[in-house]
């Protein structure tokens, strides 16, 4: 997201929040939050937007509105914001952040039981004070207090979705400088790790450019204050709060030190461990003997693994879960690339609760190589998503088939699709006899998170027209834990139904270790953005690195298959 933009979708969610705790009219808090969320799903940056005079267009923008991002793009700031934040303790405009909690549960403990600080919070949550409260209870303190420990992680780590694009950005910087010859993330976002510590990245160079390499790191234009800055190792804080690290090595070492700084730490004590054994020392700058010190090479990371006799090791498998053994006997799985992926199963449009149109979404699936794209608006009962009535889908169609006429000739195909709800007692938002129309469908669920819903996605995958299990544990991760789910009845059932399940690349659902438990039991995947903007589209990147490290080859995956083979597939169960 451009920095713009998620400046001022903060602002406005916060105005929206402050708003709902002052007891404002629903209404103009519920525009605030549209607006914010129309805000952080653009494209493009808001300043373009707004000079090319497409932003009084846009459904949720009205003149008020206008007038605040007007302001907003001069000064930095909104008035009203500011206004606002005076009335409310900063402490609980933060918890306001917090899963499960929200502005009415904090005007109910500040109002009730005098909380004004984050200790005022947690000490009416822990001696029971909140508990005894009308409308809460135990079980709402409980989630309340797992939704703290979520937050509290959240702030620690970064969560894959947000680290992956930021340290893309700061890469896509550092290439300016022709100078640097390579440059790769390390650490456990290499690894695509679910949450990242600190950003670590890596540069090899001739050391005469070093210096030059990390004074333009530190001009990075998200940069918010420089912790250090030296020839080997810069660090820096992002405007986001996020920290992240440089490190410059000679070109000789590049693939020693990209092996050493990747991890985990796990996985290098025992490539250590075999190398000693061979009277082998593996560090940073290369394989050497250990009893000549004589240097045998480092310049590649596949070098190194084979000094120490192995294949070379995708960085996602490197966590020493078996990988290792696999490596020596040469036996690792192929992992699925991303290059593999022929299309996405799951997008939506400005039909429903998507930013762009769906001539918009079409052309950036088309550009970004795919052979086919599973057009999965909402459906009806999803109204606060704007869902689709079979009316309005049928609607879509013929948009769609005017699409496919222009598509086609040129080897793209849009499929209808839809994210049908998975209702509460498991049957579906539409009747089979229109689901059947349907060259794809995505069930979902949306509601009811606390209770246990496996009842709910095995009647659903029963269907015979659910060719997809949409996020089906229920997590986004860092925000949301997930429902109770019997994950091995719905792998199970998965596999005799002949449904796949969705690896949603925002919301890291599944997780890798769910992943690699579907792998190994034949259950189909499919990776998906889940996008709401062309912007997130191209983010299916890191559904495959999630995908990968859940050990998954191309097999496991529906988007290596070809048009006509994910035809067969929906056929098959039909």
């Amino acid at each position: 997201m451009h920095r713009r933009n998620r400046e001022l979708a903060f602002i406005f969610e916060k105005i929206a929040d402050i708003l709902e705790f002052l007891g404002d009219n629903p209404y103009r808090v519920g525009s605030y939050r549209r607006a914010a969320n129309l805000i952080s799903e653009l494209p493009e940056d808001i300043e373009e937007i707004y000079r090319a005079g497409k932003l009084a267009r846009l459904p949720g923008i009205g003149s008020s509105t206008l007038l605040k991002i007007e302001e907003f793009l001069r000064t930095g700031t909104v008035k009203k914001y500011e206004d606002l934040r005076k009335r409310v303790p900063e402490d609980l405009l933060e918890l306001m952040d917090v899963p499960g909690v929200g502005p009415k549960t904090l005007r109910v403990a500040y109002d009730r039981l005098g909380v004004r600080t984050r200790e005022d919070f947690l000490r009416v949550l822990r001696d029971g004070s909140l508990a005894r409260l009308p409308g809460f209870g135990p079980k709402k303190v409980e989630n309340i207090l797992r939704g703290m420990e979520l937050w509290r992680s959240a702030q620690e780590r970064i969560p894959l979705p947000e680290a992956f694009p930021m340290a893309e950005d700061v890469v896509e910087h550092l290439k300016e400088e022709k100078s640097l010859l390579n440059v790769s993330v390390a650490g456990s976002l290499r690894r695509m790790k679910e949450t990242i510590g600190d950003i670590d990245i890596l540069v090899s160079a001739e050391r005469g450019n070093w210096r030059r390499i990390h004074e333009h790191f530190v001009r990075y234009p998200e940069v918010a204050k420089i912790l250090a800055k030296g020839e080997t190792k810069s660090s820096v804080v992002l405007k986001s709060g996020r920290q992240v690290d440089l490190r410059t090595v000679e070109p000789l070492n590049w693939g020693a030190a990209l092996q050493y700084f990747t991890g985990s730490k796990e996985h290098n004590i025992r490539i250590r461990d075999i190398a000693k054994e061979k009277g082998l020392k593996v560090n940073e700058y290369g394989v050497f003997r250990a009893d000549t010190g004589e240097r045998l090479g480092g310049q590649t990371e596949e070098e190194v693994y084979e000094l120490v006799g192995m294949e070379w090791i995708p960085p996602e498998l490197r966590e020493n879960w078996g990988e290792i053994e696999l490596a020596i006997e040469r036996r690792l799985p192929e992992l699925v690339t991303f290059e593999e992926i022929k299309g996405d199963f799951h997008v939506h449009t400005d039909w429903s609760d998507g930013i762009n149109s769906l001539e918009e979404v079409v052309e950036s699936a088309y550009r970004l190589g795919y052979r086919y794209v599973v057009i999965g608006d909402h459906s009806q009962s999803a109204r606060v998503a704007n869902g689709l009535t079979p009316e309005r889908y049928r609607k879509q169609w013929r948009k769609i088939e005017e699409l496919n006429r222009i598509y086609n000739p040129k080897g793209f195909y849009i499929l209808r699709g839809c994210e049908v709800d998975i209702l509460p007692d498991g049957s579906l938002d539409l009747p089979d006899s229109f689901l059947e129309e349907f060259d794809f469908v995505v069930a979902s669920i949306h509601s009811r998170f606390n209770q246990d819903n496996t009842f709910r996605i095995l009647r659903a995958m029963e269907n015979p027209y659910v060719n997809l299990i949409g996020h089906p544990t229920g997590r986004a991760f860092g925000q949301r834990e997930g429902y109770p789910l019997d994950m091995e009845k719905v792998m199970e059932t998965a596999r005799e139904t002949g449904t796949a399940l969705e690896v949603n690349t925002f919301r890291v659902d599944l997780s890798p270790e769910n992943i690699r438990r579907c792998v190994e039991k034949g259950v189909l995947l499919a990776v998906v953005t889940d996008a709401h903007s062309v912007a997130h589209l191209p983010y299916i990147k890191i559904g495959v690195g999630v995908a990968r490290r859940g050990w998954a080859t191309p097999g496991a995956l529906l988007n290596t298959r070809d048009l006509e083979e994910v035809r067969a597939f929906v056929r098959s169960k039909r």
